[in-house]
């Protein structure tokens, strides 16, 4: 399909600095604590760690050492995510020996690449007669999208050419081998990601190639005869992972029907909103209108459909996927860390086509809880499975429940998530908002200084906020001395915020006036000094699902501000399953700044059956009694912090 660039009305990243006391904190922590581990884990010297060998296959590759392949097929990939994360660290701040260890990585992935530009260290150590033979399991193009944005980051970072020049070499060799002309292979990877990792190389040089290429891969998905089961029927119909003859599901890498004719999310979670973002990217891009409607179809899918409230996504282990709509269940759950960071990726593209705020909802949510929540305090432990109800003895005997745990683990055989949390919360300052023609929409309120130019005039902005606390914000706008602007500010209105109230210069603002699709926009010619003021209510409430969301039939779960609540059994005791919620109690509130460096708890009453009471066997005819019991709610991130034991996000309600 021939694509026609066309020139967006939208701002890409503007700049825009954090400065905000309760991300400051977590940015800081990859700063000085994850990026340096994940170094040491890359190079198996974290002794309690498992063993990754990332770098010693590059080292194999570039014949420094001798030794054979070790780890996953797209072991490469956690390299390129260290190096994505590095290059947005020094954005924030240069760090000379920082950048001396990236510097050293970077002459070894240009030592591991081949004459002909190509690169993975799978295929060069262990199967070099092998290339793009099996795209449907062994991710070469993904490991490729991982390094292109990786390359794109550090040089935007640091100016240096050099890990850019070897992936652009990297791409002309996958443009010799893909494409549309007679020859070359109707393909596309079974794990999408260089996607979006061409259109952020075709944004950075502004060459139509790599977006022609991003196009062709998300075109070729889904065409009849189906690519991926060629190649899988040219192998005998075997499994890389297994070696056994096996069946093919082309939903599982949404490669059953052509992407604009998909309407609800199947397969691989991460796989499916790496794909969807790059959707996004092209339709922006292009005006494509078919993909745009894909795009809002499958968005609004996971949205009304198949999202968890902490902002998880992919139900079941089996496949780290999707299953069917409604289908959520909390102690079995999957919603892998690496899925929700690439539904922010969607939300933030789609933010970029449209500013709606129901995008810029489930950012947030996504980003307070379910990825928070799976980094430990400490920066060093990771969860890979995010579930919402945990029986640690249930996730050590029960053979259905063994992916999911009840403490964070130092590191993973299959280390996708770990440095893709740095990588995100690194780069964090691209997500707070979005420009559209001459007006700023305000997307997450988190502190932080923006320049951009606005209404004609430069313009700098800073916020500051008390989120996710308290719902106190002010942006002081600054245009540049001498000029007076007129432009909009829009700013997100929270759903489950009520009585927002706004002021300029101390002036209240109408609340029921200029309301666009969830954002309060104020247009007006602006003067250096002017503030604007925030005032969200954050009151602890229910929440309720819907009544086709079986598993949380007569529960409610807990929620303040952008924050999803959980009980532990170290507050609470065990089993938290006989702790109901009276159905009249209110909540009451405290910062508690002992509790792993302080954060709000929401207490109430409630009612804890006593099984001291019950007379019967394992089953009986009568009800053991119940007695009243504090309850006692933390924020879900926190959980596991604590050592092993229970935690639930959905609780009984009004039992008696």
């Amino acid at each position: 399909m021939s694509r026609t660039t066309q020139v967006q009305n939208v701002t890409i990243n503007p700049k825009v600095s954090i400065q905000d006391d309760f991300w400051g904190r977590y940015i800081r922590l990859v700063q000085e604590v994850v990026i340096p581990y994940q170094y040491e884990a890359l190079h198996d010297r974290v002794p309690e760690a498992e063993p990754s060998h990332a770098i010693a296959n590059f080292e194999i590759a570039a014949g420094r050492r001798e030794g054979g392949f070790h780890g996953f097929v797209f072991q490469d990939s956690d390299v390129a995510k260290w190096l994505e994360a590095v290059g947005y660290a020094l954005a924030i701040q240069r760090d000379a020996e920082l950048e001396r260890q990236a510097d050293a990585v970077i002459d070894l992935v240009g030592e591991a690449q081949q004459q002909d530009g190509y690169l993975n260290t799978y295929f060069t150590i262990k199967e070099p007669g092998k290339r793009w033979t099996n795209l449907n399991d062994c991710h070469e193009l993904y490991c490729a999208g991982h390094f292109i944005e990786a390359a794109v980051a550090y040089y935007e970072a640091t100016g240096k050419p050099k890990l850019l020049d070897i992936m652009r070499r990297m791409v002309d060799h996958i443009a010799s081998v893909f494409g549309p002309e007679e020859g070359k292979l109707k393909g596309y990877d079974g794990h999408q990601e260089i996607e979006l990792a061409l259109v952020k190389l075709y944004r950075l040089t502004g060459e139509e190639k790599y977006l022609q290429l991003a196009g062709f891969f998300i075109d070729q998905r889904g065409q009849q005869p189906h690519f991926l089961q060629e190649e899988w029927e040219k192998r005998g119909k075997t499994n890389f992972w297994t070696g056994k003859t096996d069946s093919l599901d082309l939903s599982y890498n949404q490669s059953h029907v052509p992407v604009r004719e998909q309407n609800e999310a199947t397969g691989h979670a991460v796989r499916a909103v790496y794909m969807y973002t790059a959707m996004a990217d092209l339709a922006a891009l292009t005006g494509d209108e078919t993909l745009r409607k894909a795009c809002e179809r499958l968005w609004n899918n996971i949205e009304k459909k198949q999202l968890y409230i902490t902002g998880g996504i992919g139900s079941t282990h089996h496949g780290e996927a999707f299953t069917f709509d409604y289908d959520l269940p909390n102690d079995t759950v999957y919603a892998e860390t690496c899925a929700s960071i690439g539904l922010i990726f969607f939300a933030q593209r789609m933010l970029r086509l449209t500013p709606d705020a129901r995008y810029a909802e489930v950012m947030e949510r996504a980003l307070y809880n379910n990825v928070l929540g799976s980094m430990a305090q400490d920066g060093k432990h990771y969860f890979y499975v995010n579930p919402l109800e945990v029986w640690p003895q249930a996730c050590s005997c029960n053979p259905g429940k063994h992916h999911v745990k009840a403490e964070r683990q130092g590191w993973f055989g299959c280390a996708c998530c770990p440095p893709n949390v740095a990588r995100l919360l690194t780069s964090l300052n691209q997500y707070v908002y979005t420009v559209h023609g001459d007006t700023l929409y305000t997307n997450l309120y988190i502190g932080s200084e923006l320049s951009t130019k606005l209404g004609g005039a430069e313009v700098s902005i800073k916020q500051k906020s008390s989120y996710p606390w308290e719902g106190h914000i002010s942006l002081e706008v600054n245009p540049a001395p001498g000029a007076a602007a007129e432009f909009g500010v829009a700013l997100r209105i929270p759903a489950w915020s009520t009585g927002m109230e706004i002021t300029v210069n101390g002036k209240a603002v109408a609340m029921d006036e200029e309301i666009e699709q969830g954002y309060r926009i104020i247009r007006r010619a602006w003067q250096a000094g002017d503030v604007i003021e925030i005032r969200l209510p954050m009151e602890a409430h229910l929440v309720f699902a819907h009544p086709q969301l079986r598993e949380d039939a007569h529960k409610a779960a807990i929620q303040r501000g952008p924050l999803v609540y959980c009980l532990e059994g170290v507050d609470n005791g065990e089993p938290l399953s006989s702790i109901s919620l009276s159905a009249d109690s209110g909540f009451s509130e405290r910062f508690e700044e002992t509790l792993l460096g302080g954060a709000v708890v929401v207490e109430t009453s409630g009612l804890r059956v006593n099984p001291s009471g019950w007379n019967g066997g394992l089953y009986g005819r009568t009800k053991a009694p119940v007695e009243p019991v504090p309850v006692k709610a933390v924020p879900y991130y926190l959980w596991g912090n604590r050592g092993s034991g229970e935690m639930k996000v959905w609780i009984a309600e009004g039992r008696s």
